[in-house]
């Protein structure tokens, strides 16, 4: 069979998505470009944002449209929340959020003119960790380890709770032996994925912290970087912060998710810290990490945000200085309580405001990348573009450099200038001094 992915979303799906690939290919099946022709089409989806709901929507009727005899096969967490609504666009299966290897087995069971399948659960109902292969296909520097499921935090905006169901946790034992396994087939970095890593461990015995499982996993894979995926400010402690720096392959990136640097904005939210909290977290990496890139979302005309609430967050971002941001208009989303909130915003005032944030951090992101001019940054090289080997520095800066035959390579880069979004370099020669590996 040939099979063909489109993956919207997050890392979790992005993951998920590696994993069935992953074991398409062990079943002895060809995975071919989504765009082209294809015996089937996987979509999995995304519910994050009403926008999200509808580029799902798109992409199954492109796939229908493409190739109106071939299966089209549908998960993820728009499938999870609304499977009513993927059923009536005449897709041959349904599933969501849970199972993916019982999804591939429906999906050879099909045939095309066989009825449709919806076999959706019920996520919040979900006691198990779903353990899935790690890794990724042939070629990639960096594999992603999912090590939770999950989030119980119901932030008013959010629906993924209802798409993701409670807290399930790799356990630490199994993590650090997926990593090991991974550091020996190759891959220079692992990312820590999670719908919500920082809860990891409330379910297992003991309850152990993430930074428990960050130090297990650290060790079991010491030639590898070992990078976290999103983090909740609280996650942020002077434990944390002192064990983590004692790590040698922790790489110094941490993506702190605050969505509002305004405390009413946020306690409308439903978020678990205000901005006194948030800062204390960015405070102590700065302490205890040698320049750590901190990176953020924010998301600009919640309902009810005035004019003076938006120009606080403003001047908490410039307080922050994140190395990079990336920034969301509020998208309404219908089951969620903001949905029913009083005070949206217009389009045009969540536009500007969009805008403005950009504006200030670009110029944030710019002083963050001209304070790396002159310095030597150890580089993980992915692939060659226009001429120049693209790559990523622990902190996570995107750095360019030209030389050859870098992919998968770690080599010490002298910053001479910026490049775009990123930074320009020249490859030294000899072992890596500057940090991270090897």
């Amino acid at each position: 069979m040939r099979a063909a992915i489109y993956t919207l979303g997050c890392k979790v799906n992005q993951y998920e998505t590696q994993a069935m690939e992953a074991e398409l290919t062990r079943r002895g099946h060809t995975l071919v470009p989504f765009d082209g022709e294809a015996d089937a089409y996987i979509i999995n989806t995304c519910t994050v944002t009403a926008v999200s709901d509808k580029k799902s929507r798109q992409m199954i009727r492109q796939a229908r449209k493409r190739s109106p005899h071939a299966i089209v096969a549908v998960c993820g967490c728009y499938a999870q929340t609304d499977p009513q609504a993927v059923e009536a666009l005449e897709v041959d299966l349904v599933m969501g959020t849970n199972d993916r290897m019982g999804f591939l087995d429906r999906l050879e069971a099909l045939s095309p003119d066989g009825g449709q399948v919806v076999a959706v659960d019920d996520a919040l109902r979900r006691r198990a960790f779903e353990r899935l292969p790690a890794g990724g296909l042939e070629g990639r520097t960096r594999a992603m380890l999912k090590v939770e499921d999950g989030c119980v935090n119901f932030c008013s905006y959010c629906i993924i709770p209802y798409a993701r169901g409670p807290i399930r946790s790799l356990p630490t034992a199994e993590a650090a032996a997926e990593a090991a396994r991974l550091a020996e087939e190759g891959y220079q970095e692992l990312v820590l994925t999670g719908i919500e890593i920082s809860s990891w461990g409330r379910d297992l015995e003991g309850k152990p912290e993430l930074v428990d499982l960050i130090e297990a996993v650290c060790a079991a894979a010491p030639g590898c970087r070992v990078r976290l995926g999103s983090l909740e400010p609280r996650t942020i402690t002077q434990d944390f912060c002192r064990r983590g720096a004692a790590l040698s392959n922790l790489c110094p990136h941490f993506h702190l998710s605050m969505q509002s640097g305004c405390d009413s904005v946020l306690k409308r939210m439903n978020r678990k810290y205000d901005t006194v909290r948030y800062y204390e977290s960015v405070r102590l990496l700065r302490e205890y990490f040698d320049r750590p890139g901190i990176t953020t979302d924010l998301i600009v005309g919640f309902p009810g945000e005035t004019e003076e609430e938006f120009e606080q967050t403003l001047e908490f971002v410039k307080k922050c200085a994140f190395s990079a941001m990336h920034i969301f208009p509020y998208s309404r989303r219908s089951g969620t309580p903001a949905a029913a909130m009083a005070g949206q915003c217009p389009n045009a005032v969540k536009e500007d405001r969009a805008h403005r944030a950009g504006e200030v951090a670009r110029g944030l992101h710019q002083t963050w990348l001209e304070s790396w001019v002159g310095q030597t940054l150890p580089v993980l090289f992915e692939e060659e573009k226009e001429g120049l080997w693209r790559g990523h520095a622990p902190n996570y800066t995107e750095v360019f450099a030209p030389g050859e035959g870098l992919h998968n390579v770690i080599r010490d880069v002298k910053i001479t200038g910026l490049h775009g979004e990123g930074l320009l370099g020249e490859v030294l020669e000899g072992p890596v001094i500057a940090g991270i590996l090897p």
